[in-house]
């Protein structure tokens, strides 16, 4: 037995988890240099969430915080999380974008690549983990580990020896709802240190509450690297505490030889970090919740659940939301929760109970899953479900890039033409996030602002919308009423309410793509346009026949729940 090495998750995981992606570079740089002295296997600070959040909420140039985070860390490598053939981003983009995108952040600086596929797919690691490779970086092929009638032990071991022929050099096990028991992970970790000769690492997450007992089993059966969080972002959907596993493992053959005293001063700047994001932190992503271990919902997706659904005004539907995911999950033939699985089994869940009619509004990335564009399903899809998602439209069995032609180019030429594109890290953002990125690129985001600690009323205190005024002397009663209009900018006006004919956003986003003008005739059915919601693409369908009367909103509009998009009549 050796010592057992930490990768640190404090800069991507942890505050992904239980902050919403919502960090910002300014407050990791000051302490890279303390944690870059620590000793750490590595510490976990790109890719997942970050690039997107950058772009989308924090006008940051996530290329730009690879950057610094290299310049402070000289001795520990840094290491990001990438989908395989997802990359950063939501769907499968070509072998040229995945082979450029890999290139850079190796450049930028990223220096182990913990690539996965959210289906545990190997056809959609292949490229990114060949190319990382051709690079020099350290690649750690992942398990995405869950519980299904169709995951087993053998099947997890198989796929680590498919991994280990691509040449990686480690696999980890990406348990990212934590719900790997003692036994399991003992009876897996064992498996893989029989079955191959790579480095183990164990990646969990505490929601369930076991995992640091989990932890101790996996060293018991040799792991290698256990993944962990400075205490003041670790536990419920973090992972576990960083001190408190170096503290239960010193003395042990499994000693990790960390310094508790350099970490505690490290852990004192992230308390001060985690009281100025304390405005996001929500109590459930931070709570040990043992019913995970039936819905199974990951880290990342839970904080990120509770923050669309308070987007959406729709909080008190949580526990509808949780229980509809096992069923959207068996449905999609018992995909793992993960990026983007996680997203598109959570989000189909959310418009399920908001719509009050399941798979009424399905996103674009649902029937692209049920098309087989995603890869290889762990089990069959049900049928009935992919038929009134998809109708009859073909199910694809090869690797699904297969089918994307290249794009680098296109985009790199479209973005120079828009005038805001400057190098090939532009265009990469610009070609992963086409709806979100040329706001950013362009200079015209904004930094969303950080809701300080308690900054929201208590649940349960009401507006009043009916007020006594006092004019001259003389008491009126004024009652606050919709007026059927509300302003938005510019002057324009756009009907809320009951409209006869009206087209009524049922959730809160970005008007992408109108696909009708007016004058146009309509059946009931017709996609009209796309609304860019909770990151997912979802079509609008009109409601009944007609033509289309007015049109009240254009492509890059911000719509709430209620607005009217348009009249059909």
């Amino acid at each position: 037995m050796a010592k057992v090495r930490f990768t640190e998750t404090a800069l991507r995981d942890a505050h992904q988890s239980l902050l919403a992606t919502r960090m910002r570079t300014r407050d990791m740089i000051p302490i890279a240099e303390e944690m870059d002295n620590v000793g750490y296997f590595s510490v976990e600070a790109w890719g997942g969430a970050t690039f997107d959040t950058c772009i989308r909420y924090l006008n940051e140039d996530p290329w730009e915080r690879l950057r610094q985070l290299k310049s402070e860390f000289n001795k520990t490598p840094i290491q990001m999380l990438l989908r395989g053939q997802n990359l950063v981003g939501y769907k499968h983009y070509p072998d040229d974008i995945v082979t450029k995108f890999v290139e850079k952040s190796y450049e930028n600086g990223v220096d182990i690549f913990r690539i996965f596929d959210a289906l545990n797919d190997v056809r959609n690691m292949e490229k990114a983990i060949k190319v990382a490779k051709d690079q020099g970086a350290h690649v750690q092929g992942t398990i995405s580990y869950t519980i299904s009638p169709v995951h087993t032990l053998e099947g997890f071991v198989e796929l680590a020896k498919d991994l280990e022929a691509l040449d990686c050099d480690s696999v980890a096990i990406k348990d990212m709802a934590g719900l790997i028991t003692p036994k399991a992970a003992y009876d897996l970790v064992s498996a893989l240190k029989e079955e191959t000769d790579l480095l183990v690492d164990l990646h969990c997450h505490c929601t369930s509450g076991m995992t640091p007992i989990s932890y101790y089993a996996a060293c018991q059966a040799g792991v290698d690297i256990l993944d962990t969080a400075i205490s003041p972002l670790s536990w419920g959907t973090s992972q576990p505490p960083t001190e408190s596993m170096v503290a239960a493992l010193q003395g042990t053959e499994f000693d990790t030889g960390l310094d508790l005293k350099l970490l505690t001063h490290i852990k004192k700047y992230f308390d001060d970090i985690k009281e100025k994001y304390l405005g996001i932190l929500d109590p459930i992503s931070e709570s040990i919740d043992a019913d995970v271990l039936l819905y199974q919902i990951p880290g990342g997706m839970l904080s990120n659940l509770i923050s669309q659904l308070k987007e959406q005004n729709a909080i008190d539907r949580y526990d509808d939301v949780l229980e509809e995911m096992p069923r959207v999950r068996k449905d999609m033939g018992y995909p793992p929760l993960v990026t983007p699985t996680s997203q598109i089994v959570g989000i189909q869940s959310v418009m399920n109970v908001l719509g009050g009619e399941r798979y009424k509004t399905v996103s674009k990335e649902v029937k692209e899953y049920m098309k087989g564009m995603y890869g290889k399903t762990p089990a069959p899809v049900n049928e009935e479900i992919s038929k009134k998602i998809i109708g009859d439209e073909e199910v694809i069995t090869c690797r699904p890039a297969d089918l994307i032609e290249p794009e680098f180019e296109k985009f790199k030429s479209e973005g120079k033409e828009q005038g805001f594109i400057e190098s090939d890290e532009d265009v990469l953002t610009y070609a992963l996030y086409p709806q979100v990125a040329p706001r950013f690129l362009k200079g015209e985001a904004e930094e969303e602002e950080l809701l300080p600690p308690h900054s929201l009323p208590d649940e349960g205190i009401e507006i009043p919308t009916e007020y006594n005024v006092e004019v001259d002397g003389d008491i009126f009663e004024v009652k606050i009423m919709p007026t059927g209009f509300m302003d938005v900018s510019e002057g324009n006006q756009r009907p809320v309410g009951n409209v006869e004919g009206g087209v009524i956003s049922s959730m809160q986003g970005m008007i992408i793509k109108l696909n009708v003008n007016v004058g146009d005739t309509v059946e009931k059915g017709d996609n009209i346009g796309v609304i860019e919601a909770m990151k997912m693409e979802n079509d609008i369908q009109s409601e009944f026949d007609g033509t289309v009367e007015e049109i009240f909103v254009e492509p890059g509009d911000a719509v709430s729940i209620g607005d009217i998009l348009m009249v059909i009549k």
